[in-house]
C-alpha cells in the first residue's frame, strides 16, 4: 500500500469514529483529493444528501489547485441544501512530498441548538406574558418563516421535523392564520423545514 492509500484509510478511521462519536448532529466527510471529479469517499451522519462518489466541494477545489491552502479553515459558515444552517471545520492531510490528498470536512447543524437556545429563553422567561411575534411575522421573509417555525416547535420541546402529524398541521395552519404563507416561496421553505412533501403541506391547509 502507497503512502497515500495509507493515509486515505487512517483518515477513514477517523471519520467513522467523529461521526459516531456524533450522530445525527455532525456529519463528517472525507475527500479523495486525488480525484476531484469523485471526490467523497466516506460520509458519516449524512446531512447534505451527497453520496459517496460525489465530486468536491469549491474550498475542496481550492485546496487542489493550491499547495499553499491553509490546512485547516475553522468554523466557518456554512448552510445544508434544505437551507439549515451549519458551522463547519476543513482540515487538509498532506502527504511527506506536502501535497494535498485528503481533507476530513465536518459540518455540524447548528439548527439544533438555536432550538434548544429558543427552549431554554421560553423555560427561564418570569414575567408570566406571551411572547410577542408581530414584528418577527411582518417582517415576512422565509428568513423569518423558519425562525418562526423552529421557535413554535421549540415551545413543544420539539424540532420542526420532530413534530408528529398533528403538530404539524397546527403549526401550518398557525402560520397561515399569520399571514406567513404570503412569503415567497413559503410552501417550499415549510417541506424543508419539516421534511414533508408538498402535496402534505396543502394537505394539512384543509
Amino acid at each position: 500500500m502507497n503512502e497515500d492509500e495509507l493515509l486515505l484509510r487512517e483518515a477513514e478511521t477517523i471519520v467513522t469514529a467523529i461521526g459516531r462519536m456524533f450522530p445525527g448532529l455532525c456529519e463528517v466527510v472525507l475527500h479523495d483529493l486525488r480525484d476531484p471529479e469523485h471526490s467523497i469517499r466516506a460520509i458519516e451522519n449524512n446531512e447534505s444528501g451527497r453520496s459517496v462518489g460525489d465530486p468536491a466541494t469549491e474550498l475542496g477545489i481550492a485546496r487542489i489547485q493550491d499547495p499553499g491552502y491553509p490546512n485547516v479553515i475553522q468554523n466557518y459558515p456554512n448552510t445544508f441544501p434544505d437551507g439549515r444552517p451549519a458551522k463547519s471545520t476543513s482540515i487538509g492531510i498532506r502527504n511527506s512530498e506536502g501535497e494535498y490528498v485528503a481533507a476530513i470536512c465536518l459540518n455540524l447543524d447548528v439548527s439544533l441548538f438555536a432550538t434548544v437556545a429558543r427552549s431554554l429563553d421560553s423555560l427561564v422567561r418570569t414575567d408570566g406574558q406571551e411572547r410577542s411575534v408581530t414584528e418577527t411575522l411582518r417582517a415576512r421573509t422565509a428568513g423569518e418563516l423558519r425562525a418562526l417555525a423552529e421557535e413554535y416547535a421549540a415551545e413543544r420541546g420539539r424540532t420542526p421535523r420532530g413534530l408528529d402529524s398533528a403538530e404539524r398541521r397546527k403549526m401550518v395552519r398557525f402560520l397561515r392564520d399569520e399571514g406567513f404563507l404570503d412569503v415567497k416561496n413559503a410552501v417550499r421553505t415549510l417541506t424543508d423545514i419539516m421534511g414533508v412533501s408538498r402535496a402534505t403541506v396543502y394537505n394539512y391547509l384543509k
